[in-house]
Parts: structure tokens; sequence; C-alpha cells
């Protein structure tokens, strides 16, 4: 087996895929780079970080670790961490939301295999991750569920009775991520619905929680270490982050730090990969 990347390796892997999400977005002219960006180095560190068993070459093995992107609106950072995992060539998914292409706006799991869960419709992501849970106790096939949903969608009453039939079920073998990068589309989540802080909520169902710092790649490495030796209990990260972490100062060049559903123009493209660059 290989030994686990250090820290740097893992960082300059998120990097690498910062860089696509950007470049993909803006060649499409349409997408979600800033929530993307916020969620790169949980998604690198699951990938990339010897957290979930997975197989390119074999997308339908059974026994595979699960990941479910509730917030599927963010598709680029999954599409980019895929293609560099080798799930497909990275030149594909340059084809990003245009016609015909399957790396649709969101994922489709009927169109790209490695997909788990078509998602997009936000509220659902963590209900369909406790489907899975329980197929893997249920024939015993071992493996785990990782669902990223974001904090916009906590406002989702959905989401909170699937926290709690997470805990009823004892649902080991299930990581819930709350991107938590403190805007949804119309705005700041404490301005629209004020949940105040998720992990003693959480905590009341049964849960074990942490929360971090989900833009630094060793906390999230040391979270999701942690997380895996829990047993007896579901167990949720709640990862306080940056929308459009990695490009704020271009981000803040132009007075919206949401910036939400829109590519970055070419010209701010540019400076946004020179950054990553520097």
């Amino acid at each position: 087996m290989a030994a686990a990347p250090s820290i740097d390796q893992l960082k300059e892997r998120a990097n690498t895929i910062r860089k696509l999400i950007v470049r993909i977005t803006t060649e499409a002219g349409s997408g979600h780079p800033s929530s993307s960006l916020s969620a790169t180095e949980v998604v690198t560190a699951l990938y990339f970080g010897g957290f979930m068993n997975y197989d390119p070459n074999q997308p339908k093995d059974p026994k595979r670790d699960r990941f479910i992107l509730s917030k599927g609106h963010a598709c680029p950072v999954l599409y980019s961490a895929m293609a560099e995992a080798g799930y497909f060539p990275t030149e594909e998914i340059m084809t990003l939301r245009k016609l015909g292409s399957p790396y649709e706006g969101h994922p489709n799991m009927k169109r790209l295999e490695g997909i788990e869960a078509s998602t997009g419709s936000l509220g659902q992501g963590l209900s369909i991750g406790i489907g899975h849970a329980l197929a893997s106790r249920m024939d015993n096939l071992g493996f785990n569920v990782f669902v990223m949903m974001g904090d916009g969608e906590m406002g989702e009453g959905q989401v909170w009775e699937a926290i709690a039939s997470a805990a009823k079920y004892k649902l080991d073998n299930l990581t819930a991520i709350i991107d938590q990068n403190g805007f949804q589309q119309t705005g700041a989540t404490d301005e629209v619905l004020d949940l105040a802080e998720f992990q003693p909520k959480i905590e009341a169902f049964g849960w074990h929680v942490q929360t971090i710092e989900g833009n630094d790649m060793e906390s999230v490495v040391n979270a999701l270490a942690t997380a895996a030796d829990v047993t007896g209990k579901p167990k949720a990260i709640v990862a306080k982050t940056r929308k459009g972490y990695g490009i704020l100062d271009v981000l803040e060049r132009t007075g919206d730090l949401n910036f939400h559903g829109k590519p970055l123009p070419p010209d701010l493209a540019e400076q946004a990969l020179a950054l990553l660059d520097s």
C-alpha cells in the first residue's frame, strides 16, 4: 500500500483542483466556482488522503466507499477531483455545461460513472446517504458513506429528519460534512436564516461532531482521521470555510464575496490563476 500523502502534497493537489475549477467554469461561461472553491480541501482530502476506498477502473465495485455531493451546484470541485483521480481525462471536463456533455451543471449519475447520486435539489443528499449506509450494513458490504452539504440547505426540514434517522440507526459508517462558507444564493446564511452553531444541535441528536477550519488541510485531515475511529454513532464535521477560498483577493476587488452562480470572466480568471500560481 502506498504511503499516505503529506499535508504539503495534499495542498498542492488542492491547488491543482482550484485551477481546474476556475478554468472549466470560465470556459463554460456559467457555473459555481466560489461554492466549489470553499469545498476544495475537504474533497481533496477525501479523494487523495487515504480516507475513501475507490478504484476509478471499477466505479461500480459494490464495496467502494461513496461520496455524495448534496450541494450539487459545486460539481466543478467533484469533476476536477475525479479527473485528477483518473475517472476520466482532465480535458473532458472542459466541456462542463456544454450541450451534450455528461459534465452537467449538477451531477447526473445516469450520465457519468463514479457519480453516486444525482443531486442539486438541496436538502436531499443526507437522506440518500442514509440509504447507502443502511444498504452497506444490510448487505454486509462494509463500505463508508460521506455526504457533503452546504450550510444554506441546513435550513431545510428534511436534513434534520435525516439527522434524527441516522442517529436512530447508529450509522457509524456515515460521515456528514457541512461546508459552512457563510453564504447561499440570496445572501449571507445568518441573514437568510440564522441557525447559529451547528455542533450543539447535531450533537443533541446523538452524533459525534467536530467543528474545524475547513480550508486548513491539516485540520481537515485530522478531523477525517478522528471521525474514522468513532464507532456506534454517525459522524459530522462542520467545516468553516470561505466561499471562493484561494482567490479571495480577486473576489474582493469585485466587491462581491458571495459571487454566487457566476463564472469569472476571462480577465479575472487570468488574475485568479496567476494568484494560484504564485
